[in-house]
């Protein structure tokens, strides 16, 4: 317990000196302004399709869920998953609302090991289909940057994809008892969800394809609120931008992404000449748009707990002390 509240606590420090570096460099009254820019119709339309977008991923999560025959019906896996979109305000990634999110599915279903492996499935699906959007995105985007720049992108997106047909096959087939004895559980549980996808080609691609389709839709919302705010810069290169921001706050640096988000997006916008002021901005608009989102999830898991058949929400417990559970049986 001492060595989780120590690392949660370096996670808040890192935090908020990414937050003070941020402010250093670009003044809140810069970020204020360029914010103010945004019409309030804008942003609630883009509130709207974000939830429209994760109707959709209720939909995929809970497909994936069922594979394993766990017998998730529609309202617990809305339920569960708007428990995992608001305990990504609280807990160190996202990767923590995942695996809170199984473990409420186990909790409803009884099908722990099920409920764990589909969501697994899904989170592998859907960095799969991240790292396509990436190098998609690179090699479409590098003509509308000028200068060492342009050359950086193509080159870096033609060594990734060279990566991953050569290095993929070759970790795949290293025993399990050859990896380092902490990555050896996650990655027994990562194999198995991928023999699971192997059984079952068509549903997978479905599924990646689905993941594509939300991933590439949640690009343009951020390509509309930058827009908004006078960021005039080809859709092509959002799609290299917002997907390799994403990537990179997947690392367990900052607090839920916060801070680093922003100083990733900003720099990466810099490249097609976008100032730090409206790549800061643009940046805080949509964390605006997750923490609202959260907020309305935890009403929605809280509200749906008081149906006669529900296991969790409202009258079932914290969330906080399921996320500590969830975060115990996945550690």
């Amino acid at each position: 317990m001492q060595r989780r509240n120590l690392i949660l606590a370096i996670k808040v420090a890192v935090t908020l000196a990414l937050f003070a570096v941020i402010f250093f460099k670009v003044p809140w009254e810069k970020l204020w302004t360029q914010a103010h820019k945004l019409d309030a119709r804008v942003w609630l339309g883009v509130l709207a399709a974000f939830w429209l977008g994760h109707l959709i991923g209720v939909f995929k999560w809970r497909f994936n869920v069922n594979v394993g025959k766990a017998g998730l019906g529609s309202l617990d896996a809305v339920q569960c998953y708007a428990a995992g979109l608001f305990s990504n305000l609280f807990l160190p990634s996202i990767v923590g609302g995942d695996a809170l999110k199984a473990f409420l599915a186990g909790k409803v279903t009884n099908r722990f090991e099920a409920a764990i492996f589909g969501g697994l499935t899904e989170r592998l699906i859907d960095t799969a289909a991240l790292l396509v959007l990436i190098v998609i995105g690179g090699l479409v985007s590098h003509t509308t940057v000028e200068g060492w720049a342009s050359q950086v992108i193509l080159v870096s997106s033609i060594i990734a994809i060279a990566a991953a047909l050569l290095f993929t096959p070759i970790a795949l087939r290293v025993k399990l008892a050859r990896w380092p004895r902490k990555v050896r559980r996650p990655l027994g549980r990562a194999m198995v969800a991928m023999r699971r996808l192997i059984r079952q080609p068509l549903s997978a691609c479905a599924v990646f394809a689905l993941s594509l389709l939300i991933q590439s839709w949640f690009v343009v919302l951020n390509y509309w609120l930058g827009r908004g705010i006078g960021i005039d810069i080809p859709l092509a290169f959002w799609f290299l931008a917002v997907p390799l921001t994403k990537a990179i706050t997947l690392a367990p640096i900052s607090f839920g992404g916060f801070g680093l988000r922003e100083l990733a997006l900003a720099g990466i916008l810099a490249l097609a000449g976008v100032p730090n002021e409206r790549g800061v901005a643009v940046s805080l608009l949509w964390q605006s748009i997750l923490v609202s989102t959260g907020l309305f999830g935890g009403l929605v898991w809280f509200g749906l707990g008081y149906r006669s058949k529900a296991r969790t929400g409202g009258g079932h417990g914290s969330l906080i002390g399921e996320a500590r559970t969830a975060e115990s049986r996945h550690g």
